[in-house]
C-alpha cells in the first residue's frame, strides 16, 4: 500500500508530493487533465514562498526563470499618473513574477529527481475510508478502472474539488457578479521592466472599470485583466476561475479598454490567449476528514488582489507534508494531524476576508498601506500561537514566539568556512533544529553538555532533531553538534530573550524556553515527534 495519494498537479499538488518525497513518503500524484494548463493564472510569489522553495532546494531555479515586481504604475482618471516604487521591507527576498504555467513546469522537473512523474488523465472516481486506509477508485482516459488503497489521500484538485465533494465538506460562500476578461499579449509602451499597470476610472457604487498589467518574464509581455462586457459574459461556465469551456474575449476586445482608460492609447499584439474569468469567496468547513485532506483551492478561493492564492495553497502543502511523511513512517502520532486544520484554516479564513475587503475597496485605498500590512502581504507574518501543537515556556520574553515564522538571520560564522552564513543555510532541510543562545560566561561548558544532549537524542530515536548552538567566539566543535559564531550579535537582535528555540521542518518555531535544559522541551518532542508505543493496550 502507497503512503499518499495525491490529487491534482498544479503548483500545490505538486509542492505536496515535492516536500512528501524530500521527507521520505512514498506517494503518487494524478491529474484529470492530459496536459498542464497553458493558461497564465497565477504570477506573483510572495517573499514567503520564495522561503518555501528556498528550504526545498528550488529558489535559484525559480528566480531565474522569472522577473522582480519593482512597483506599480497607477493612472486613474482625472490624476496625473503615479509610480510607486515596491518598498523593501529587510526580508530575505522581494516579490517575484512568475507565469504559473512555469512554476509547474520548475516543480515538475524538481519531482522528476525524487523518480516521480504525474499520471495524467487519470480522475478520481470515488473515495471512502476505514480507519487503517483510504480506498480510492482511479479512472483513467482509456476507460480503465484501478482501485487502490492508501493511508492517506490529499485533495490538491481545486475549487471544484471531487475530493472534497467525495467527502461532503460544506464550502459555502458568495461569487462576484462581475465577470472579468484574462489575455496574455504584447504591449507597446515605456512602461519600466517589471513594473506593474493599473488604469481605474472609478464609478460611484459600482466596481471601477479597469485595466491591470501583470509583467511577464519576456521583455513587453503582460498578463492583462478588466471587466467582462455582458456581451461576452455569456451564460455557463462556473462560479470561480478560468472559464476554458467559454470563448474567450479577441484583441480587439482588450483594445477597446486600454483605450478607453490609458491616455497614450498603447497598442496591444500577439494574443496567446485569453479567457472569461469569474471569482467567488469561499472557504471549506474543515480541511481534514479522517485520513483525507484538502489544500489550495480545494480548500479556500477568493479574488486573486495581491496574488495570495497560490501562495496560500503553497504554504498549506508545505506545513502538511512533513507531518503526514512523520505519521506515514510511524515517526509521529496521527494525533499531530490534527495541527494541519488548526493552523491552515484560521489562515484560509483570514486571507479570504482580506482580499475580499480588498476587492471590494480597490482603486480607493488611503495611502501606501503600512509597513505591517506589506509585510501581511508578504505572508511572512502568519503566526500558529496558540494552537495545540506549538508550546511557549517562555511567555513575556521578547523576540519571535512559538508558533511564529522562524527569522533569518545574516552574519554567522562556522570553524573551517571562509564565507559568513545565513540562519536558513542552517534550518534548511527535513528535520527540526534546536537553536540554542550561549552565553558568554559558560559558553564552553554549554557545548559540551549540549554534545552530550544530542547523543541522547540520538539513543531515544527522536527522529531527526539537529542540534545548533550559537553565541560569542570561542567554543570549539563537538561530536553531532554545530556550533555557530554570531560576531556582530545579529542572532540576539533578531530572536531576543529566549535561551532555546525548536524550529520545526516549515520554518516556524514549535517550541521555545528560556533555557534548553527545560523539561517542557522533553516534553515537546515526546508530544509531536515520539509515535505512541503500539504495543500498549
Amino acid at each position: 500500500m502507497t503512503d499518499i495519494l495525491v490529487v491534482g498537479a498544479g503548483p500545490v499538488g505538486l509542492t505536496m508530493a515535492c516536500e512528501l518525497a524530500r521527507h521520505g513518503a512514498r506517494c503518487r500524484i494524478i491529474d484529470r487533465a492530459p496536459e498542464p494548463l497553458p493558461y497564465c493564472r497565477a504570477i506573483g510569489v510572495t517573499p514567503r514562498t520564495l522561503e518555501v522553495w528556498d528550504d526545498m532546494g528550488i529558489a535559484r531555479t525559480m528566480i531565474d526563470a522569472g522577473l522582480w515586481l519593482t512597483g506599480q504604475r497607477s493612472v486613474i482618471a482625472g490624476q496625473p499618473p503615479h509610480d510607486a516604487a515596491a518598498p523593501p521591507l529587510g526580508l530575505p527576498y522581494a516579490q517575484l513574477g512568475l507565469p504559473q504555467y512555469t512554476t509547474e513546469r520548475v516543480l515538475t522537473q524538481h519531482l522528476a529527481g525524487f523518480g516521480l512523474t504525474v499520471e495524467r488523465g487519470v480522475e478520481l472516481a470515488s473515495l471512502r475510508q476505514d480507519g487503517a486506509a483510504a480506498t480510492v477508485s482511479l479512472a483513467r482516459a482509456d476507460g480503465s478502472i484501478e482501485e487502490a488503497r492508501f493511508r492517506y489521500v490529499v485533495g490538491c484538485d481545486g475549487a471544484h474539488s471531487a475530493v472534497r465533494k467525495a467527502l461532503g465538506i460544506a464550502f459555502e460562500g458568495d461569487a462576484f457578479p462581475w465577470p472579468f476578461m484574462l489575455g496574455d499579449v504584447h504591449i507597446d509602451w515605456g512602461l519600466p521592466y517589471g513594473m506593474a499597470l493599473r488604469a481605474l476610472r472609478l464609478n460611484e457604487g459600482a466596481p471601477p472599470d479597469m485595466f491591470i498589467a501583470i509583467p511577464l518574464p519576456e521583455a513587453g509581455r503582460y498578463r492583462v485583466s478588466m471587466m467582462a462586457p455582458p456581451a461576452l459574459a455569456s451564460a455557463g461556465g462556473t462560479d470561480h476561475g478560468i472559464q476554458a469551456e467559454l470563448e474567450g474575449p479577441d484583441l480587439a476586445a482588450l483594445q477597446v479598454v486600454a483605450d478607453a482608460l490609458l491616455p497614450e492609447r498603447p497598442r496591444l499584439s500577439d494574443l496567446r490567449w485569453s479567457s472569461i474569468f469569474r471569482i467567488s469567496m469561499r472557504l471549506a468547513a474543515h480541511y481534514r476528514q479522517g485520513r483525507v485532506f484538502i489544500a489550495g483551492d480545494a480548500a479556500h478561493i477568493h479574488p486573486p488582489t495581491g496574488g495570495q492564492g497560490m501562495n496560500t495553497g503553497i504554504q498549506d502543502a508545505y506545513n502538511l507534508a512533513w507531518k503526514l511523511a512523520l505519521a506515514a513512517t510511524d515517526a509521529a502520532p496521527e494525533a499531530l494531524l490534527d495541527s494541519y486544520e488548526a493552523e491552515r484554516l484560521p489562515v484560509g479564513a483570514e486571507v479570504v476576508a482580506r482580499t475580499e475587503a480588498a476587492s471590494v475597496s480597490y482603486g480607493r485605498e488611503q495611502g501606501g498601506g503600512a509597513p505591517d500590512s506589506r509585510l501581511v502581504d508578504a505572508q511572512v507574518l502568519v503566526s500558529y500561537r496558540g494552537t495545540p501543537f506549538v508550546q511557549d515556556d517562555a511567555a513575556g520574553a521578547v523576540g519571535p514566539n512559538a508558533g511564529d515564522r522562524a527569522p533569518d538571520v545574516t552574519g554567522l560564522t562556522r570553524d573551517g568556512l571562509g564565507f559568513p552564513l545565513r540562519l536558513f543555510d542552517i534550518l534548511r532541510g527535513t528535520g527540526h533544529v534546536l537553536l540554542v543562545q550561549l552565553a558568554a560566561d559558560d559558553a564552553d561548558a554549554a557545548v559540551a553538555e549540549l554534545a552530550a544532549f544530542t547523543a541522547t537524542l540520538r539513543a531515544r530515536s527522536v527522529p531527526a532533531v539537529r542540534v545548533v548552538a550559537i553565541g560569542p567566539l570561542g567554543p570549539a566543535q563537538r561530536p553531532g553538534l554545530v556550533v555557530l559564531h554570531d560576531p556582530d550579535g545579529a542572532f540576539l537582535a533578531f530572536y531576543g530573550e529566549a535561551g532555546a528555540f525548536l524550529v520545526r521542518p516549515d520554518g516556524h518555531i514549535g517550541w521555545r524556553g528560556r533555557s534548553w535544559r527545560d523539561a517542557g522541551l522533553g516534553a515537546y518532542l515526546d508530544k509531536v515527534l515520539r509515535a505512541p508505543d503500539r504495543s500498549a493496550p
